[in-house]
């Protein structure tokens, strides 16, 4: 658990979140290869590519001919609030201004010490570069209003985001956001062009429960399953001379996945067609070798919770310490099909990893995640997976320390597993 706290705590914007990603990439012996350059790719071969430093996706490069492909697909972002305007004095106070980021439960986010993170576009003497900053003092915070001015506050709050939910940096005259962001970057202030940040909750991941069964972090939904999805692909040893293994965390899933760093975009097939073509593959040979594979579209869903259970589909109940979690939607926004359920739930069979199934009441509409918008992209079978959490879109989630394990175990399973389908509606696998 150590090291999924460790993730959650560096992953306080999409960009630190990628950066961890990175380094841990790195550590594994996987080698950078920039879109913007030609590649250089070898049999067995390990690798890496980002688009904005917000996306990343890894791969290994099969040791023979290509005969499918291995997947998983993440998210990095987070409901949040994107710094607009920094260092606004108005009646006597230095103020940001904020625009909302996802479908967050706005009113967790009052009342607590904020940080700024995220990314500085600087001048150079030949054009522009990246800085990461994240100083970990609290630099921020969104003041409720008193009780005293507002008597019917716990009868239900309607929030306005422009007027209630603006933070305030301190008082007027004592500094500037964007100076003290300089010096963290080690630039002058004029240097900056611009910049994407964010706030994040200052509170650090930790075990709660009588026997510490349970954690508490912000930015669980999605980066546990982005870790644990990275954990099980690093576990994979590429036995399988035809198979190509990818690791992938999207960024702007929270906002419909529509950019280019999304899971709209085209990341994910630029990169296949790019190793298929070093490997020479026909088109024939591409879609046999997709139709051989299997994605799991890993984000986390809803455990019932403990004061409302009748919000959850009452003949499925999703228990948090109870494993994987499979996700089915009539209408497809899951993308789980009982084709691609049973094969997942054979190799967690194998895995020793526990499945639930989720689905959502009928009368109650539920989310989307990854896989449908990356069917748009890429026709390989998919199946929605995810961990179950409590407060999903708050500030501070809830989970349980098992589940992860569990993610982390099946994922590894999967990428050990081979897969064949060698009739429509028919797996081989080597279990």
């Amino acid at each position: 658990m150590e090291g999924l706290f460790a993730f959650l705590d560096e992953g306080v914007s999409p960009f630190h979140s990628a950066a961890a990603a990175c380094a841990l990439l790195e550590q594994a012996g996987y080698r950078l290869c920039p879109e913007s350059q030609p590649w250089v790719l070898e049999a067995g071969g390990r690798y890496y590519t980002t688009r904005n430093g917000t996306a990343v996706l890894a791969w290994r490069m099969p040791k023979g001919r290509l005969t499918g492909w291995h997947v998983t697909a993440s998210h990095g972002d987070s409901p949040t609030w994107r710094l607009k305007v920094p260092d606004i004095t108005e009646g006597g106070y230095l103020k940001a201004e904020t625009e909302g980021y996802g479908g967050m439960i706005a009113s967790t986010w009052l009342d607590r010490p904020l940080g700024v993170a995220g990314r500085l576009l600087v001048r150079t003497g030949d054009g522009v570069e990246s800085r990461l900053v994240a100083p970990r003092q609290a630099l921020l915070c969104i003041p409720n209003l008193c009780i005293h001015f507002d008597r019917e506050a716990n009868a239900g709050k309607t929030w306005n985001f422009q007027v209630d939910l603006q933070p305030i940096c301190g008082l007027e005259g004592d500094g500037r956001l964007m100076d003290l962001l300089a010096r963290e970057a080690g630039v002058e202030t004029q240097d900056i062009l611009a910049h994407d940040l964010v706030l994040w909750v200052q509170q650090k991941a930790q075990r709660v429960g009588v026997s510490g069964e349970l954690f508490m972090s912000g930015r669980i939904d999605d980066l546990e399953c982005a870790y644990t999805t990275l954990q099980g692909f690093l576990a994979g040893e590429g036995r399988e001379e035809g198979r190509a293994d990818v690791w992938c965390m999207f960024d702007n899933e929270e906002v419909g996945s529509s950019s280019r760093q999304g899971a709209q975009g085209t990341l994910m097939a630029d990169v296949m067609d790019r190793i298929e073509e070093a490997l020479g593959l026909t088109r024939a040979e591409s879609v046999m070798a997709r139709a051989n594979s299997l994605l799991l579209s890993a984000d986390n869903g809803h455990a019932t919770h403990p004061n409302h259970p009748e919000k959850s589909d009452p003949r499925n109940p999703v228990r948090m310490g109870c494993g994987v979690i499979l996700k089915y939607n009539a209408s497809q926004t899951y993308t789980t099909s009982g084709l691609t359920a049973a094969a997942f739930q054979r190799i967690c069979e194998q895995a020793g990893v526990q499945v639930q199934v989720f689905a959502n009441r009928a009368d109650l509409r539920g989310g989307s995640t990854l896989g449908n918008l990356l069917g748009h992209q890429i026709a390989i079978p998919m199946v929605d997976i995810g961990l179950a959490q409590l407060a999903m879109h708050s500030a501070v989630e809830t989970a349980a320390c098992t589940d992860a394990v569990a993610m982390a175990r099946a994922c590894a399973r999967f990428y050990n597993t081979s897969i064949r389908q060698p009739a429509d509606g028919v797996w081989q696998l080597g279990l």
